[in-house]
């Protein structure tokens, strides 16, 4: 890595999890359904962020759908299939600015917009989950904008 790493100025661990409670409504067919379609949106985002991703969208949305199962209540697939996410540490190869930070946000919430009629996520832990998804996000941010 040829740039500066920056390190934003907060605690990971002060992030809030989502609500465990969401696995038990949703299960893992609708998160895995909701996290291809999330990468499906960002797959039809700017040019600079659909770089950060491998050319197989649908692969790579399991990988995040496995990390998502756990995450909301459910068994601990990305453990078993891929070990301890250390998430900061495998995102640090990309370059993510807060602008990249906003645009995956965007795809996020473009998604979120109609989840509890799509998958049957719990309403009520909508706003949960878009805090977590702020603060994860935010620890992600390794690059200052230029």
């Amino acid at each position: 890595m040829d740039r500066e790493i920056y390190v934003p100025p907060m605690n990971p661990g002060a992030v809030p999890p989502p609500p465990r409670e969401v696995f038990a409504v949703m299960g893992e067919a609708n998160i895995e359904r909701m996290l291809e379609d999330f990468y499906l949106e960002l797959g039809r985002g700017s040019p600079a962020l659909r770089a950060l991703f491998p050319d197989d969208m649908v692969a790579a949305s399991r990988r995040s759908a496995a990390f998502f199962i756990g995450l909301l209540g459910g068994p601990p697939r990305y453990h078993e299939r891929y070990g301890n996410p250390m998430m900061r540490a495998r995102h640090l190869p990309f370059e993510i600015n807060d602008s990249r930070r906003d645009e995956w946000l965007a795809c996020f919430e473009q998604v979120l917009a109609d989840a509890p009629a799509r998958y049957q996520f719990p309403a009520e832990h909508l706003e949960a989950f878009r805090a977590f998804l702020r603060g994860f996000s935010a620890w992600m941010v390794n690059s200052r904008d230029a």
